[in-house]
């Protein structure tokens, strides 16, 4: 979810979309949130890790 956050975040600044730059916001923030807790081993949706 990270990556293709990232993803987004770019072609939609290169592409001068701007949905796809909110939505690249939204899916990295999310996916930043649920890597730092999965890497601090709080259980994410009943994982131990989330990849």
């Amino acid at each position: 979810m990270l990556a293709l956050g990232l993803i987004l975040l770019i072609l939609g600044f290169v592409l001068g979309i701007n949905i796809l730059w909110t939505i690249g916001i939204i899916l990295t923030v999310i996916g930043a949130v649920l890597w730092i807790m999965g890497s601090v081993g709080h259980a994410v949706g009943g994982r131990r890790h989330y990849y």
